[in-house]
């Protein structure tokens, strides 16, 4: 069993830039709290991996993990990113324009997911990738599935939710969605699931059919 420096070892394996610190430090000015480091580069290593021309991110923040995502992307890829913060979106596109992607690549949608998700093409996407409301997970997970392409990836960040989510005692509303999230992605068997216990726990997994 890893300890807990091994963990720390292993979130700093791949570390951040300069354009990604900066990004972090003004997404912790306004209280977008960005994923860590290794969960950043789990998500690069995904969308390598799927190849991924066309990725929707819910949750902008200021930019830190659709930086992530966009780095691993194919150079024709576009990122699709929703938030309802348009302050948030405005340092995300600052992010973006300083790693030197701009324009064509980037597509920037204001407002709530559960508002916009539906208006996306079905099976038009490689990768989905959740970082906003916790309560609103479930509901993420029934546009992503549908949103995915067979072969393609749906992750979420923040999966062990403090530590909170190993715990049975624990049953605020957040811990709560977030618990029944894992097991509803663990028993779909149109999904083959993995949870990485990396920044705040990343749970992923790849639809089958």
């Amino acid at each position: 069993m890893a300890t807990p420096a091994s963990l720390e070892y292993a979130e700093e394996f791949v570390p951040e830039d300069d354009i990604l610190r900066s990004a972090r430090r003004r997404g912790i000015e306004v209280g977008a709290r960005p994923i860590l480091p290794g969960c950043g580069a789990a998500l690069c290593f995904l969308t390598t991996v799927v190849n991924a021309r066309s990725v929707v991110e819910v949750g902008t923040g200021c930019g830190v993990s659709g930086l992530w995502l966009l780095r691993g992307m194919r150079p024709d890829g576009t990122l699709t990113s929703v938030d309802v913060e348009p302050e948030h979106q405005r340092m995300a596109r600052q992010t973006f324009a300083e790693a030197g992607f701009s324009g064509s690549r980037i597509r920037l949608i204001g407002g709530r997911a559960l508002d916009v998700l539906p208006r996306l093409a079905d099976g038009g996407y490689d990768l989905v990738f959740c970082h906003a409301a916790k309560q609103e997970y479930i509901d993420y997970l029934t546009e992503s599935v549908r949103l995915l392409r067979v072969g393609g990836v749906v992750a979420f960040a923040d999966a062990l939710h403090h530590d909170q989510v190993a715990d049975p005692t624990q049953r605020d509303p957040d811990t709560v969605a977030v618990r029944e999230l894992g097991k509803l992605v663990r028993n779909d068997e149109r999904l083959r699931p993995l949870l990485l216990p990396l920044g705040d726990g990343l749970l992923a997994a790849v639809r089958l059919a």
